[in-house]
């Protein structure tokens, strides 16, 4: 016998019909149908547009500079509305509010209600969602309360800093000295903006008239208020008395930018090198010297000289400048000039010894902490940033520092000054050993000249 006999053939069922799993689970697929036709929320279509300028941080900036990024006091916009920690401040917006009301009410038919703020603003409605990358969920009476009720809170600061309305005796906005440089932190986070044409139309209507008389526009009075933490000239502010940007942060970063420091539109043809930290430039015969021009942006090399305008790095400039960073990562029209400035601080700054020798030679005023925070800082800031070095405003000044500093010559002989002329000790030390080198040659000649003529 066949020990594997053959297997009879089952007879095929024309009755069977297998169910697919998608036919058992239509519910799933009308779930997946309706997520297909749902657009996008935490990242809208509206971010890519050139009009979007107000964006949540990317999480990879959050994870490594933290809490910089959030409001700490004061909230501006949908973003962060209605957090409990920010309560205090919320409260005295509608004080701020109410005293603006106070001045203009009494003095109808002419004066303007809340109604004719409200009014103003409706016609910006959806120009202003389109302004934030994420789809805001307010309604439209909502929204329209929003933001007037945070403009009104900003151009009323402003015009109290600018001496054009009076502070209450007793605000303790004020009185109490440490609320305002939070609050300047808190309107230039990314998060924390509204947009500046709703400024600008709340500021130009008719109650705000006493404003042009004084000769004070709404860019002078802002970059007044924010001048209290950064200690610039007033006649560089003056210059940007018809300043505009798509918000506050915008407006103050191009306050900063200098004019014919453009970003170049085309790639260059040779790629563009970055250049060593402080330490390997000095070893290289490059020096560091404080510049005198009114913008830190300036930076220029010559005949082996880095010119560094002086940058003070404490609280206020260490937010702006992190969240000038995240602003140029994320909107498609800025120029990155502030991501340029923090490339080059990077490759200069490698340990605190770096940062001590830019603050022995008063390029950086530190106010922040001890050295090796500051450079730590810095390290940060460069990091996780993308960038395209061919077609930055620094592009040829990276260049020329790396050829100067790839020249043979150069490097030969500032290394020889380096290790034997750098301190005074260094100086001693290598004419010391040069005297008792001359003295050893010549016991030497003495002595061979006194075995051939005794």
């Amino acid at each position: 016998m066949d020990p594997n006999p053959p297997q009879q053939q089952q007879q095929p069922n024309n009755n069977y019909h297998p169910i697919s799993i998608w036919e058992a689970n239509k519910d799933r697929l009308g779930t997946m149908y309706q997520m297909i036709s749902e657009p996008p929320r935490l990242l809208s279509n509206a971010a890519g547009k050139p009009s979007c300028c107000i964006f949540r941080v990317p999480q990879s900036l959050v994870d490594i500079n933290g809490k910089s990024y959030n409001p700490h006091i004061v909230s501006m916009g949908p973003y962060h509305r209605g957090e409990p920690r920010l309560k205090m401040i919320e409260e005295h917006k509608w004080k701020y509010l109410g005293s603006l009301l106070a001045r203009t009410e009494p003095d109808l038919p002419k004066g303007l209600t809340l109604k004719d703020y409200l009014k103003a603003l409706e016609p910006l409605e959806q120009k202003a969602r389109e302004c934030y990358s994420e789809s805001i969920n307010l309604s439209t009476d909502e929204f329209l309360e929003m933001l007037a009720l945070d403009s009104c809170f900003i151009i009323e600061l402003f015009r109290k800093f600018g001496l054009l309305v009076r502070f209450e005796r007793d605000d303790p906005l004020v009185n109490m000295v440490w609320i305002i440089p939070f609050l300047a932190r808190d309107f230039l986070r990314l998060e924390n903006q509204i947009p500046y044409f709703v400024l600008l139309t709340l500021f130009d209507l008719k109650t705000m008239e006493e404003h042009k008389e004084n000769g004070k526009s709404l860019s002078l009075l802002a970059l007044e208020f924010f001048n209290n933490h950064m200690q610039r000239p007033d006649h560089v502010i003056q210059k940007h008395h018809n300043l505009t940007g798509m918000h506050l942060l915008d407006l103050l970063r191009s306050s900063v930018i200098p004019p014919g420091h453009e970003e170049p539109r085309s790639s260059n043809t040779i790629p563009t090198h970055t250049i060593h930290c402080v330490s390997k430039l000095r070893r290289a015969g490059i020096k560091l010297n404080p510049g005198k021009d009114e913008s830190f942006l300036v930076i220029k090399f010559k005949r082996g000289v880095i010119e560094m305008p002086p940058i003070t790095i404490d609280d206020f400039m260490s937010s702006f400048l992190l969240n000038c960073v995240a602003y140029e990562q994320c909107h498609k029209s800025s120029s990155k000039h502030i991501t340029t400035y923090a490339t080059l601080l990077d490759c200069l700054v490698n340990t605190y010894k770096d940062v001590e020798y830019l603050s022995d030679h008063n390029i950086i005023e530190n106010c922040f902490g001890n050295d090796g925070e500051v450079a730590r800082f810095i390290n940060n800031l460069g990091k996780d940033v993308a960038f395209d070095m061919d077609r930055c405003y620094l592009a040829k000044l990276f260049n020329d520092v790396h050829h100067y500093y790839g020249n043979t010559w150069h490097v030969q002989w500032a290394s020889f000054k380096y290790t034997y002329f750098d301190t005074p000790w260094s100086f001693i030390s290598a004419f010391a050993a040069l005297i008792l080198l001359i003295l050893t040659l010549m016991q030497t000649f003495y002595t061979v000249l006194s075995y051939y003529h005794p």
